[in-house]
């Protein structure tokens, strides 16, 4: 039960007071909003920048696009500017603001313009708004503009009315967490003529943007978008400076209905009026279920079920809380909510013995301590009476007879048992002792055997136990008095421990659904793919509503995937797929038990998340849901739902991010192959045009036909490593392993380099004794043929490349070592990524050479590793666990 004392909730105090900290320490956020171009945005963040400049607040420009407009290049002097980014891109230089300039700076305010815009390749953050909180993160305060068709959630709606869909955009939650947002508002007209004079366009696109965005008819819409967005945020705003400071509501700022909705037939009545006037006044609307120790039946649960389907259809936001003083409760969720009226039904004529009883009539305390709350009084209608009175009138006599027949024969026991030593201990204790059983039995039983009990016992203990004994007449005026207060005594006692066990089983039931919502969180929390989330969905649904479900997801475009995963409600007909596919498109239940496609023998739900909707729920239920196990279903649902969509968008992300990477991927092959290419084509080409044209001396001829050969050993050893970085990807590397012997290994290496050698000194070291050896050949002479080229390229003629190996506990160890210029230290975890080639290297190359070689020694169970000699050189190791023979050695 709630009290009266109102003071705060510790928790929500100290998490109060931790956000107000958080926010003390970030930057502030201001928003210059628009409907489109050429509001004003720019203009009016500069005055206000000027503004605060001449109060002598540090002021620097971040960003500005001032689109050469003398008004906005005015406003612009006296500011200090910090130099812009410039970024190489595509043979072009694009300008960015310098986030690490203005974090060394660390002005108390910078203004950034266009906050949707997208930053080119090589900056820190993929889009501006990124910037802006990191800046915010430092305690930079920042001046930002941006227009309505920007924003995520507005962006369809803009395109549809515009036709033109916008690519860059931010996250609503950037928009909603700003500290202030000022709407910079101009009539259409205003706008079309700025437009016309060239203050927003030049004249000759200006012409064509009146034809196309800038048409009145769309920019009075999203006018009407962008007053509604800033309306709707100072609305929330409100409401939230209100829970924080823990004032007590209504502040009428807003209009904002709450409707009480029950089991009762004149719900639907006062539903439907309180949607009407919500219309009318241009109001929000919310409709509240208050849960209470009263025990449903069927007919009513059913009839709630209704009336909050009802108010969910017409938009209105759903509360469903508990409490035993419904007017207490009510008033506390309408102040919490700012609700400035609450709309009730008439309670009807009430009998004299209900009012004798009844401690205050609801409607006169809700009038009584609803304050600035305004409370409308609605008829609910001749039929709804009826239905009230027979709620209110009739008490829970429910329980089955065998009930009634316990408890008259425990009150029979007790009287027996109790008969024999009556006389010694006196009447007076028996009445404890049937008291007593009262009290057992009101644990057990529902109201009604228990008051059947209470007057049996009176009546049992005046005829047995009270002088004179057997007899219903009671001769003492005191014992007259006892038997009466025993009579009232058994009753109140008996109905209030009935009504504590109803709290108890209500609180019971609430708790069991808590956990049950705890435990279905908790595991999708752990669900690390969309099929194990639908086995936690479907294993909690058995264990709960003791139903098999199905679940039919989206493919991505709006249609839903047939037979995912084996269930035995899984052989669905067209038809019933049909009634699938209408659900999830329409976003209504169908099928069994609702009123759409009822002939189906399953129940479709839509699964419906905050952006999407992941898909549809398939039951085959037996009955239809109660009022509160539909609520509690539906709780069930959304919870998966949402669990399924972030799943969903989580792949729809690694997807992009794996798009991007390979196009990146695919930009930097392209580039590297058509470059390395290129010079062997070049030679083999203009040797050959050579040869083909003119007529040349033998020597002359033999120097052209050798540097035809040395490019098409290139171009066929580039085509090797691009072969064999695709055998490595798709995972078509498979060693074949035999005995082999390291002196054959590296004359062959040695052999098929010869040339490329020529200008080093080469030194083999193999100890006498190197045993043979498992591996694979092939594999293993391209890896020792990449490196060993490898450093042919970057080594200085006349140095020494040096290849070393022995066997050492189980492994092959092979070292190839040069006196080239090594590697810089930063670039040594990097060197084995495909395509990565050090920026102060001239050679050519793909960048492939050692990531294949690291390809061929993992494929053997090995590793490699490279460091830096100490006097110039690197040095690479393989290390290949490997069986050995001494035969024949």
């Amino acid at each position: 039960m709630k009290t009266n004392d109102n003071r705060p909730d510790p928790d929500e105090l100290l998490t109060s007071i931790n956000q107000e900290e958080k926010t003390r320490k970030r930057g502030k956020l201001k928003i210059f909003f628009g409907m489109s171009p050429g509001v004003g945005k720019t203009y009016t963040m500069l005055q206000t920048a000027q503004i605060d400049l001449s109060k002598g607040i540090d002021v620097v420009v971040g960003y500005v696009e001032s689109h050469n407009r003398p008004e906005t290049n005015i406003l612009l002097e006296g500011l200090e500017v910090i130099p812009r980014k410039k970024i190489d891109y595509k043979g072009t230089t694009i300008e960015e603001m310098d986030l690490d300039a203005v974090l060394l700076r660390h002005p108390y305010l910078i203004l950034v313009d266009e906050l949707a815009h997208t930053n080119a390749e090589g900056c820190r953050h993929s889009k501006r708004y990124q910037d802006v909180q990191e800046l915010l993160d430092n305690g930079i305060n920042v001046y930002a503009t941006v227009n309505i068709q920007h924003l995520e959630s507005r962006n369809d709606t803009v395109a549809q009315i515009t036709g033109i869909k916008v690519r860059e955009t931010i996250p609503d939650e950037i928009f909603e967490m700003a500290d202030d947002v000022e709407l910079i508002d101009v009539t259409p007209d205003t706008l079309l003529d700025r437009l016309a004079e060239g203050k927003v366009y030049a004249p000759s696109q200006s012409k064509e943007a009146i034809q196309n965005f800038f048409r009145k008819g769309n920019i009075t819409a999203l006018r009407e978008m962008s007053l509604r967005l800033v309306a709707d945020r100072v609305d929330k705003q409100l409401k939230s400076y209100m829970q924080q400071k823990r004032i007590e509501g209504p502040w009428k700022s807003g209009l904002h209905l709450l409707v009480l909705v029950g089991p009762s037939k004149s719900s639907a009545k006062l539903i439907r009026w309180a949607k009407n006037l919500s219309y009318t006044m241009g109001a929000d609307l919310t409709a509240l279920h208050v849960e209470n120790t009263q025990v449903l039946n069927e007919s009513q649960q059913e009839e709630l079920t209704k009336n909050i389907d009802l108010a969910r259809q017409f938009g209105a936001e759903i509360i469903i809380t508990s409490g035993e003083d419904l007017v207490s409760t009510t008033l506390d969720v309408a102040r919490k909510e700012n609700i400035t009226h609450i709309i009730i039904g008439k309670s009807g004529k009430q009998s004299f013995f209900s009012k004798l009883l009844a401690r205050d009539n609801f409607i006169n305390r809700l009038l009584k301590e609803c304050g600035e709350i305004d409370i409308y009084i609605i008829e609910p209608g001749t039929e709804a009476k009826q239905f009230k009175k027979k709620l209110v009138s009739s008490p829970d006599f429910s329980s089955p007879f065998r009930n009634y027949l316990l408890s008259i024969l425990a009150v029979l026991v007790t009287v027996v048992i109790c008969l024999p030593f009556s006389i010694e201990t006196g009447y007076q204790s028996v009445s404890f002792i049937l008291l007593f059983v009262i009290l057992i039995l009101s644990m057990f039983f529902r109201l009604g055997p228990v008051l059947l009990a209470s007057a049996a016992s009176a009546l049992a203990w005046n005829f047995f136990f009270i002088p004179p004994r057997y007899t219903l007449k009671i001769a003492e005026p005191e014992n007259l008095l006892v038997f009466c207060m025993f009579f009232v005594v058994a009753l109140v006692t008996g109905t209030l421990t009935s009504k504590v066990r109803k709290q108890e089983r209500l609180t019971r039931k609430r708790e069991e659904k808590t956990n049950a919502l705890f435990h279905l969180t908790n595991q999708l929390a752990g669900a690390e793919n969309t099929e194990k989330i639908i086995d936690i969905a479907r294993e909690d649904i058995k264990k709960y509503f003791c139903l098999d479900a199905c679940f039919l997801l989206q493919d991505g475009t709006g249609k839903l995937i047939k037979k995912q995963q084996e269930t035995e409600t899984d052989d669905f007909t067209e038809s019933e797929y049909s009634i699938a596919q209408w659900t999830f498109k329409h976003s209504k239940k169908a099928g069994k038990l609702t009123d759409t496609l009822s002939s189906s023998e399953y129940t479709f739900y839509p699964l419906k998340g905050t952006k999407t909707k992941p898909g549809v729920i398939i039951i085959k239920p037996d009955k239809k849901f109660s009022g509160e196990t539909e609520l509690f279903w539906n709780t069930f649902l959304m919870q998966i739902s949402n669990t399924l969509e972030h799943h969903y968008f989580a792949q729809l992300a690694k997807k992009a991010n794996l798009l991007d990477e390979s196009d990146k991927l695919y930009k930097t092959l392209f580039n590297s192959v058509s470059h390395e290419l290129r010079i062997p084509i070049a030679t083999i080409m203009g040797a050959s045009d050579t040869l083909l044209t003119e007529s040349y001396p033998e020597k002359v001829r033999n120097e052209l036909y050798s540097e035809i050969f040395t490019a098409s050993k290139r171009l066929n050893w580039l085509v090797e490593n691009l072969l064999n970085i695709s055998r490595l990807e798709t995972g078509k590397i498979a060693p074949h392993i035999d005995w082999c012997d390291i002196h054959d290994l590296f004359n062959q290496v040695t052999e098929n380099l010869k040339e490329d050698l020529k200008p080093y000194h080469l030194d083999i070291v193999v100890p006498s004794s190197m045993p043979l050896v498992k591996l694979d050949f092939g594999l293993m002479e391209q890896a020792l043929h990449n490196l060993v080229y490898n450093s042919c390229k970057y080594s200085k003629p006349g140095t020494t490349i040096r290849l070393k190996s022995f066997y050492d506990n189980g492994y092959l160890i092979i070292q190839e070592m040069d006196r080239g210029s090594g590697f810089p230290a930063d670039i040594l975890p990097f060197v084995f990524n495909k395509f990565y080639r050090s920026k102060n290297k001239t050679s050519g190359g793909l960048g492939l050479g050692l990531s294949i070689v690291k390809g061929f020694i993992e494929a053997h169970n090995g590793t490699i590793g490279v460091e830096n000699r100490q006097n110039g050189g690197a040095r690479f190791t393989i290390k290949v666990p490997t069986e050995i023979s001494y035969f024949n050695h």
